[in-house]
């Protein structure tokens, strides 16, 4: 009798992000329904709280962070430096002492799949070194790599060939928008990776309010004085009062600040952090209006039949972000330069069009894993 394929996910959950965690949820309870008996290893920055978050999901699920480890320790920061070091101390475990039995475990593995989000571009270069692991990982166990739900974008132009290398000697590459399928020379084009995890389950159904915002304060092209400034100018054009309002919060803390500049002048405002929204659900429904800078509460709002602004806080990365979402048919606006939108009275994916994503996420599932 054959052992079950062990199985390696790259994510980066664990921070927490509730995009990341909800991507790493959606696959590993596809993998509780096709490959409970398999052993299923997570390589994120923060295996432990990715532990107490998702280690629920499958029967047979570890955490670790060798691959993470690998490039934080890489001698320079640029990605061609971290890619050629991470090779070679996956060839070379003495290279890297320390993580030698991680090392070891990945490079036993029969499948590692990198899982979608936005995390591999060129604001974070180091991590371009993940594709590399997984590439070396692979060649020594003869096993398949595997990435799914990709956004490269941006990338430094010196970069650019080293991403298409390491992309070429993956089984499957899949991304979630135009400009990464031009940078991967990707032949599988499905949309972000939530696609995939849209469930009623997800969303709550109580307590919800009229106007739904989620402004960041990380990764900011401008200032979060100036965000707290176009909340108050947008919810005052709006007519909107402050009992209507809810805040929402995708990562801890760093969803709050902008809040708590306007807190005092939003009195009956309802705050829904994060570790409550994943516990109860995401308060989102049909016919609300939202206000996000947070992608993935972008895409979960629309896939709820919510209409919405999505503004754009970073030109170079959230606004490729956010368009995508809209060229698949969220109907929502994009706010760029923090100029006041027009009140949505319209928008939210589509029944059929939801449905048509969500199937082409289960046949690129089918093609990795067989069902």
């Amino acid at each position: 009798m054959t052992n079950p394929p062990t199985i390696y996910l790259v994510a980066t959950t664990g921070h927490p992000n509730y995009g990341d965690e909800l991507i790493a949820a959606a696959w590993l309870k596809h993998l509780a329904r096709v490959a409970p008996d398999s052993e299923i290893w997570v390589d994120c920055p923060n295996p432990g709280p990715s532990e107490v978050l998702l280690g629920h999901l499958h029967p047979r699920i570890r955490f670790t962070d060798t691959f993470w480890r690998l490039c934080w320790e890489a001698p320079a920061d640029g990605p061609w430096e971290v890619a050629s070091f991470v090779q070679h101390a996956i060839d070379n475990p003495g290279l890297a002492p320390r993580w030698v039995a991680g090392i070891e475990l990945a490079a036993r593995a029969d499948l590692v799949h990198v899982i979608g989000g936005g995390f591999v571009n060129g604001i974070w270069p180091r991590h371009l070194g993940l594709l590399a692991a997984a590439v070396a990982a692979t060649r020594r166990s003869g096993g398949r790599a595997v990435m799914t739900g990709q956004g490269f974008w941006p990338v430094a132009p010196e970069a650019e060939p080293l991403l298409r290398n390491l992309a070429a000697q993956f089984d499957v590459v899949d991304v979630r928008d135009e400009p990464s399928v031009a940078l991967a020379g990707a032949a599988s084009h499905t949309g972000d990776d939530m696609f995939f995890g849209v469930e009623p389950g997800l969303y709550r159904d109580d307590d919800l309010r009229e106007v739904v915002v989620c402004l960041q304060s990380d990764l900011l092209d401008v200032t979060v004085p100036a965000l707290a400034g176009f909340l108050l100018d947008t919810l005052g054009a709006w007519g909107v009062r402050p009992e209507q309002v809810g805040i929402v919060e995708g990562i801890p803390r760093v969803d709050r600040e902008v809040f708590a500049l306007v807190e005092h002048d939003l009195p009956g405002a309802r705050f829904y952090p994060f570790a409550e929204i994943m516990d109860a659900g995401l308060p989102a429904a049909a016919g609300q209006r939202w206000l996000s800078s947070r992608f993935h509460l972008h895409l979960m709002a629309a896939a709820a039949g919510a209409h919405g602004v999505a503004v754009s806080i970073n030109s170079g990365y959230y606004t490729n972000k956010h368009r995508s979402l809209i060229d698949r048919g969220s109907g929502w606006t994009l706010s760029e330069g923090l100029r006041i939108p027009a009140m949505p009275t319209s928008g939210g994916f589509a029944t059929d069009v939801l449905r048509e994503l969500k199937q082409g996420k289960e046949e690129l599932a089918k093609s990795i894993y067989g069902r």
